[in-house]
């Protein structure tokens, strides 16, 4: 199975960190936030990989690609933190895409089409790191049981609704849902339920069709979540809620509350930032 992961957006909530590099490349703790994406998919087998890019982010090329300067300088090859990056490069092999405009992410991922071709396919996207399960080796286990498209849902307040695609669905088995309907970003009182689309996708290739009937709606973007509607139609869409912990990193206090959890569960950090939270007033 190949994956596609979205990374052409402006990153204008992360201004002015991202006016000359990408939000993708941001660092949590001591690696990138893309990285961490990649790292899961590998983990479920997935070495094939497209990464669609916009413009100002050639770094994410530059860091999935081999540093010959960097290799020499440290001379040393049994340095942790080369073996892990170049651990990395070795086991996926990574293509790239270009989406001229932020179109939205509909459009991101029809770029993917030739890529891809008549195959089902990952889709993940950077916003979203996974704790305690690899999420997308789950919905890949699904799909190759059940044969049709999965999302992962998690339950949200309703103070955070708004902010997510929400599907309406009926529990067929213990957290696997048929979607009958979705609401993308609904208020709290329209929404179908509190069961929120995170960021991890098991797409049939339908899906392309699909995303070349729909229209742009708000800001003249293409919304991924109106072409799984018309998917609905012709393939079950059914959900997985994850089980293990999701950190969202697609707002700065996301971004922070990530990089404080990550560096926690890191034996060499933990003693020191434990201290000096607990010594700030």
């Amino acid at each position: 199975m190949k994956a596609v992961i979205p990374a052409g957006g402006m990153g204008v909530r992360f201004l002015p960190a991202t006016k000359a590099q990408p939000k993708e490349m941001l660092p949590i703790v001591d690696k990138p936030s893309l990285h961490y994406v990649v790292e899961e998919a590998i983990k479920a087998d997935i070495r094939t990989i497209m990464i669609i890019t916009g413009r100002g982010k050639k770094s994410i090329e530059d860091y999935f690609d081999k540093n010959i300067e960097l290799e020499h300088y440290y001379k040393n090859p049994n340095n942790p933190d080369l073996k892990e990056i170049k651990s990395l490069l070795n086991s996926a092999s990574f293509y790239y895409a270009r989406q001229n405009e932020p179109l939205g992410l509909g459009h991101a991922i029809l770029c993917a089409k030739d890529f891809v071709g008549n195959e089902s396919f990952a889709v993940m996207l950077g916003d979203d790191i996974f704790l305690d399960e690899c999420c997308i080796q789950t919905l890949k286990g699904l799909h190759e049981e059940k044969s049709t498209t999965f999302v992962a849902v998690e339950e949200v307040t309703p103070d955070r609704i708004s902010q997510y695609g929400v599907i309406d669905a009926e529990e067929i088995d213990d957290g696997i849902y048929r979607v009958k309907d979705m609401v993308e970003k609904p208020t709290p009182e329209d929404a179908p339920s509190n069961l929120a689309m995170v960021g991890r996708y098991v797409f049939t290739p339908r899906i392309f069709s699909c995303l070349e009937r729909i229209n742009p709606g708000m800001n003249n973007e293409y919304q991924l979540t109106d072409a799984m509607k018309l998917l609905n139609d012709k393939e079950d869409v059914l959900a997985y809620k994850v089980k293990g912990r999701r950190l969202d990193i697609g707002s700065k206090i996301g971004w922070m509350k990530a990089t404080i959890e990550l560096a926690l569960r890191r034996e060499e950090f933990r003693d020191d930032l434990k201290e000096y939270l607990a010594s700030i007033r």
